[in-house]
């Protein structure tokens, strides 16, 4: 569509490498199925007639061990595809479980990248839990519909490392899953809509979440480009690949079993290896062929595929399959139609073992190239065999059912021609990307009718805002005040400066206890106050209330059916009235009577319930909207009045001041601050001062050159 009229959707896929063409796919366990959806998908969505401008947007990777593909800031995908690469922590190459850090960063990226498109997008939609996480503050500060996919879950992921005998202390460590199953639930709060591949999923998955909405729910199948993945065509050359197989296997001609996955131990290659060793007659038909991801030494890749290659070398030497066996060092992007259309000629089959499957695109791709397929009957394979009906499901771990199974396929010549063409049919029925998206759309359609009319936030209105161009924003109690001295210091340096330098205070306290506070120690009004936890933003000498962040957080917000709910529990007594208002909900907590934090969050999810329920000094228990919190009220200030994060320095001394430090503001930690924000220290862009209150803030000021020039810290020098 010409103009902006369309629709601006934005793809949100953080991790892996994620580039136009040649994807690496099974490079590592990042970098898989999730990254070739998300292209196809944005590639897809762009050509619709609906649709204005798709922004894939993903982690900048400037790293010499990787290519230089993905450090370009902007890639063009196709006509109104683009994918958008942010700068957010080292610049290396990270694996996702060491990436929570820096989402913050990425998130205020995210934002100055829609502001440079000057347009709010249509709907945010989120790939994998770490973007969910990014989704859901984007969408809470921009007040737009947010949609998520979550390809893998954290909760069925824990369950099958704790049947294989892991402990939850060596889970935590190596997988941060504590971290990545709060992202999801924090996601399913926030998302109007849940897209999931297969009824499974939503049924078996999902509600397992403590935000499980059925209703929330769509099952919208991915599609597969079946302009590459086809039958071989008649007169058809063998392609390339069949000389390379031919290094590995005494009677090349033979039927052809094939896997295709990442070296990951979750794909249960070895029980296949096993399966195939163990069945002397099965040998003797068909050779097994493995693509698992390129290589070039095995003891120079990381640690999980360094284990899985290893034990299937072992296994092949074993088992003594040399000769039957097929395990190619290297592959290109395009030889994985050809992989097919060879299993195809060889009246093969092609074998999905995984222990876990939330969808399992290659299905799909060897159902639409005319090759039978045995899959795990966990997860997605059941809806593909349901829509396809082409092969079987198996236990996988059932050895000896895995070997029996590919026997008895291979045997029924008359039964492998009906499951060729009922899976080539059935996937062009059901999984084309052309009908994903126009369900898709129609989905998004439902939910852009239901909205209500929403303001801009690129906007300005009468305040001394739009003059600064930088902004302190302090915590007040045991940060601004408690040294009267450098208070006023701190006041009189900013004076100095100029009008250019905004004053801004983010507290806990109530608008009206904090203008006490503030008169009592004779503070000028300043520009900004955000009060009750974030729940109220006010601006200058009248105190005008931001009307728009009123409005924007009312969402989900069912304060009386909160109130209402929380009658149940003892412990739990209502503060006074005046720490009461519309937006907040405050009760005295006694921990030996009252449930825990996490009990009370967990009721009022299954109660489909939503609020951000923070405890302070294990005694003030606070419920407000999910959009509501100190960080992203001060967030959504810099949206609305344009300023940079780079150009904000936030002040703070206690454990809930810690989102608003975090991103890619400047943060300073006074001294006398709370062992809580310990884990903080380290961080480029949060400086520890060494003095205490105001004169702590002083020294942040003199650290960034604050009222100068303003010296960012090299984020290039931060550890993973």
């Amino acid at each position: 569509m010409s103009g902006q009229e369309g629709r601006y959707i934005i793809l949100i896929s953080v991790h892996g490498l994620i580039r136009c063409q040649d994807l690496e796919l099974g490079r590592d366990a990042d970098t898989g199925g999730q990254t070739k959806y998300v292209v196809e998908l944005a590639r897809a969505l762009a050509r619709h007639p609906d649709v204005w401008r798709v922004d894939l947007l993903t982690r900048q990777v400037i790293d010499p061990k990787v290519s230089d593909d993905y450090a370009e800031r902007l890639e063009p995908l196709d006509d109104g595809a683009f994918i958008v690469r942010l700068p957010a922590g080292p610049r290396r190459y990270l694996r996702k479980e060491v990436l929570w850090p820096y989402l913050d960063s990425f998130t205020d990226a995210a934002l100055q990248h829609i502001r440079r498109i000057g347009r709010l997008p249509d709907v945010v939609h989120s790939h994998y839990a770490d973007a969910g996480y990014v989704a859901a503050r984007l969408t809470a500060l921009l007040g737009v519909p947010m949609v998520h996919t979550g390809h893998s879950l954290g909760r069925v992921k824990q369950a099958r490392l704790r049947e294989k005998g892991l402990s939850d202390a060596s889970i935590e460590s190596q997988y941060n899953m504590s971290q990545r199953i709060e992202a999801e639930e924090v996601a399913l709060d926030n998302a109007q809509m849940v897209v999931a591949s297969t009824h499974q999923e939503v049924e078996a998955q999902y509600a397992q979440y403590d935000n499980y909405q059925p209703k929330r729910m769509r099952v919208i199948p991915p599609g597969t480009d079946l302009e590459r993945f086809h039958p071989p065509r008649r007169g058809e050359p063998w392609p390339p690949v069949f000389d390379e197989l031919k290094r590995f296997l005494r009677a090349p001609k033979q039927p052809m079993i094939l896997a295709l996955s990442r070296p990951d131990e979750r794909k249960n290659i070895h029980s296949l290896v096993e399966a195939f060793g163990q069945r002397p007659g099965l040998r003797e038909r068909a050779n097994l062929v493995i693509v698992a991801g390129n290589r070039d030494d095995i003891a120079e890749l990381e640690r999980g595929p360094r284990q899985v290659l290893t034990q299937l070398l072992l296994q092949i030497d074993r088992l003594d399959l040399y000769g039957d066996v097929a395990l190619p060092k290297h592959h290109a992007p395009e030889d994985v139609p050809d992989f097919y259309r060879l299993a195809k000629r060889l009246r093969g089959l092609f074998v999905n073992p995984a222990l876990t499957e939330p969808f399992g695109l290659t299905l799909i791709e060897a159902a639409a190239s005319g090759v039978p397929i045995l899959a795990t009957r966990d997860g997605g394979p059941r809806d593909i065999l349901r829509h396809c009906r082409n092969g079987r499901l198996v236990d996988p771990l059932d050895v000896a059912a895995i070997g029996r199974h590919l026997e008895e396929m291979l045997s029924d010549r008359r039964q492998w021609t009906r499951w060729s063409r009922n899976g080539v049919r059935g996937a062009r029925a059901h999984y084309s990307w052309s009908a994903h998206v126009e369900r898709y759309m129609k989905e998004l359609a439902r939910i852009w009718k239901a909205e209500r009319p929403r303001e801009t936030l690129f906007v300005s209105s009468r305040s001394r805002m739009p003059t600064i161009d930088r902004l302190l924003v302090s915590a007040l109690d045991n940060t601004l005040v408690g040294d009267d001295e450098a208070t006023r210091e701190l006041i009189e340096r900013l004076r100095a400066a100029g009008d250019h330098v905004g004053f801004g205070i983010a507290t806990g306290r109530t608008l009206d206890s904090a203008r006490r506070l503030i008169r009592r120690h004779g503070l000028p009004t300043p520009d900004l106050i955000i009060s009750s936890v974030g729940s109220e933003i006010h601006y200058g000498h009248a105190m005008v209330q931001d009307d728009s962040w009123q409005r924007h957080i009312d969402f989900r917000w069912e304060r009386e059916r909160l109130r209402e709910t929380l009658r149940q529990f003892r412990g739990l007594r209502l503060q006074p009235k005046i720490e009461q208002h519309r937006f907040k909900l405050s009760y005295f907590y006694d921990p030996d009577k009252a449930p825990s934090l996490r009990e009370l969050v967990r009721h009022l999810r299954q109660q489909d319930l939503h609020a951000n329920v923070s405890l302070s000094r294990n005694m003030f228990l606070d419920l407000l909207p999910i959009r509501a919190s100190k960080g992203l009220a001060l967030r959504h200030v810099c949206v609305r009045w344009g300023l940079e994060p780079e150009k904000v320095l936030v002040a703070g001394s206690c454990g809930n001041d810690e989102e608003v430090l975090r991103g890619n503001t400047l943060g300073v930690v006074v001294a006398n601050h709370g062992p809580e924000l310990e884990r903080l220290r380290g961080k480029p862009r949060i400086f520890f001062a060494g003095h205490e209150h105001a004169r702590g803030i002083l020294d942040g000021i003199d650290y960034y050159d604050f009222l100068g020039d303003i010296r960012i810290p090299d984020e290039t020098l931060m550890e993973a």
